[in-house]
């Protein structure tokens, strides 16, 4: 799980290697691992906070669009429920043709962080639900490693029906579905978005840049810090990009106490 294997990591780079707490450990003379400084108040720290990396300086600024009389969003008066509905039965792109089911995404119209990825795969293409596959049981391990449970995310992708094989979108089938998108960040207003993969960070700060060059960086959405970090399932294919999706999960869980 990605939060033992940082902790195991964070604890190597501290020049010692400690062992769990037992008996056996005790009967060897080994000291257990001590316990998490106290927080003021005397509330024990949360294990995430040690060794979190400071607050990156800011980066891309999105503004909101400008309106006028006659330029108006179709999806202005719709709750989240009503956008769902609408996602169920949109058939603006080729992406419909083949789906089971859209996945208009799922959480709380409170949720403090927003975690948005690129589009559905197999099985979330098979329930109607985000992230319920292999990348989704690692991007669960996360949230709870960072004391923000799933069920107070809100979880959601750039399109919100499955390309042919898990293709990467195009740019027609973004632009058709990225409305349902911006509006339901409209309704929720989150404290912090957590952008995770290439796709989404790209089509929220309307940018070409490399994931390298934008992570490390506080980015704005229409006025909500904006944090990029690798997708769950590159994690899957490459082991190394865990510590930095550690570190930068750790950053917008900071900016969500900080703006709560």
């Amino acid at each position: 799980m990605l939060a033992q294997y940082v902790r195991q990591r964070e604890r190597v780079g501290e020049g010692r290697v400690v062992m769990p707490q037992s008996a056996d450990a005790e009967n060897r003379g080994m000291r257990p691992d001590p316990a998490p400084p106290e927080a003021p108040g005397g509330a024990q720290e949360a294990g995430w906070r040690r060794s979190a990396p400071p607050i990156p300086p800011p980066g891309i600024v999105v503004s909101s669009p400008g309106t006028d009389l006659f330029t108006g969003d179709p999806l202005a008066d719709m709750n989240l429920a009503e956008v769902a509905d609408m996602v169920h039965g949109c058939t603006k792109c080729r992406l419909c043709d083949r789906r089971q089911h859209a996945v208009p995404g799922e959480g709380p119209d409170t949720a403090r962080l927003v975690v948005v990825g690129e589009g559905p795969g197999a099985k979330e293409d098979e329930t109607g639900r985000p992230f319920v596959g292999r990348a989704g049981e690692l991007l669960t391990e996360i949230l709870k490693a960072i004391d923000l449970p799933r069920e107070r995310v809100f979880i959601c992708n750039i399109v919100k029906c499955r390309p042919p094989e898990n293709r990467k979108p195009l740019q027609d089938e973004i632009d058709a579905c990225v409305p349902y998108l911006y509006r339901q960040l409209e309704l929720i207003r989150p404290a912090v978005i957590l952008a995770m993969g290439g796709t989404a960070a790209e089509t929220l700060l309307q940018t070409k840049q490399s994931l390298g060059a934008l992570r490390g960086r506080i980015h704005e959405f229409r006025g909500t810090p904006l944090v990029v970090t690798y997708h769950p399932a590159a994690l899957l294919r490459n082991p190394n990009w865990k510590k930095p999706t550690w570190d930068d999960v750790r950053i917008a869980r900071q900016l969500v106490d900080r703006r709560s």
